[in-house]
């Protein structure tokens, strides 16, 4: 594996313990690493003897860098190529917004300037959804908790991150450790990020589902559903497969019932697919008894690899129309952000372990947990 990184929650944890030092010394190393990412061991101050040993002969203050940085001509999308320690990309997308614009209850919002981060937790993927890039790639490997919590580092040094994603290359839940790891470091000193302010997105890995609850309370969950009724669900995500949409509402019924949270329903919107007004009315009727927020995601060509075609903006809001007027269900449509530094949905592809993306993106995740 090579040298592991100081953010690699657990390894740090484990040697602190091993030689005697008092693992309350790590939000501290990483405090200091976070403002000083250049650093050498023996610059962080009031450590004991045995600490700087340790980290010298174990540890990195990193194990992944930013090959490159683009900015969309806009300003508000930024994104992130990121070199992991074995050669491989993955990429984080920055995405700001500014919570007044608008007007909530007939009211001007309130808040101001935010910044989302969407972050990968895998090279590769292995749900094969067929109307995303990164599916084709296959999957190649499962980051550590430490290449997942460095995205964040990285990012935070362009903007002040307030809300996580999980929602960029691969399946989390299929990395569950590593993304819980991660989660829990987010959410303490010193990154202090709010459960409420990290998403994770699955297409329905329903055993990961079952614990995710106890070991991550507070938590946002997003379910990439993508279709009210099994045979269509197949037909565009072969995993589903593996996770009858059956199954996958009781588990999500459980959670729901534990958590006593919402649950963020996304849903493509790919044209004489499951676009049509008996989709929008089958989808109603399956979360009828949800406490839901659904998403409703403009599809992003991909290509030479695309079979699909992107739903018309009068299918996409009769759709809307129906999910609100007859079932009573909260639904937004996305906002495409980084379109023209291809940093739409479903896009991004890394075509081998030591190639960088060409015309990739992540996907442009609306801060949904701020918009209840």
């Amino acid at each position: 594996m090579g040298v592991r990184s100081i953010f690699d929650v657990p390894d740090v944890r484990a040697e602190f313990e091993k030689a005697g030092i008092n693992t309350h010394f790590i939000p501290f190393i990483w405090k200091y690493v976070i403002k000083n990412p250049n650093c050498e061991w023996d610059e962080i101050p009031d450590l004991p003897s045995a600490a700087y040993s340790l980290l010298r002969s174990k540890f990195k203050t990193f194990t992944s860098s930013v090959d490159s940085v683009i900015n969309s001509n806009d300003g508000v999308t930024t994104k992130l190529l990121v070199k992991l320690q074995n050669g491989a990309f993955v990429e984080a997308v920055i995405m700001r917004y500014d919570t007044r614009l608008g007007k909530y209850g007939g009211k001007p919002r309130p808040g101001g300037p935010r910044s989302t981060l969407c972050i990968s937790s895998q090279v590769g993927c292995k749900m094969g959804c067929k109307f995303c890039a990164t599916g084709s790639m296959g999957f190649k490997n499962n980051l550590s908790s430490g290449e997942i919590v460095e995205q964040l580092v990285h990012a935070s040094c362009l903007s002040q991150i307030r809300n996580v994603v999980f929602m960029g290359m691969g399946e989390p839940l299929n990395n569950y450790s590593a993304v819980v790891e991660a989660v829990r470091a987010m959410s303490g000193v010193p990154f202090q990020l709010s459960p409420k302010r990290i998403t994770v997105s699955t297409v329905g890995i329903i055993h990961a589902i079952n614990k995710l609850h106890k070991d991550l309370p507070g938590l946002n969950l997003a379910v990439s559903l993508h279709a009210p009724v099994q045979d269509v669900r197949c037909q565009i995500m072969p995993a589903a497969r593996a996770f009858p949409l059956v199954k996958l509402m009781d588990a999500l019924q459980v959670y729901q019932k534990n958590s006593k949270q919402k649950i963020f329903i996304e849903y493509i919107m790919l044209d004489g697919v499951n676009d049509e007004e008996h989709h929008a009315h089958q989808l109603g009727k399956l979360l009828e008894t949800f406490d839901v927020v659904v998403n409703l995601i403009p599809f992003n060509p991909i290509g030479s690899l695309s079979q699909f075609r992107t739903s018309s903006e009068e299918k996409v809001l009769t759709f809307q129309k129906i999910l609100r007027g007859v079932n009573n269900i909260r639904t937004t449509v996305r906002k495409q952000m980084g379109q023209d530094i291809s940093g739409a949905c479903g896009q991004l592809v890394v075509n081998s372990l030591d190639e960088k993306p060409k015309n990739s993106g992540v996907t442009d995740i609306e801060d949904l947990v701020s918009r209840r």
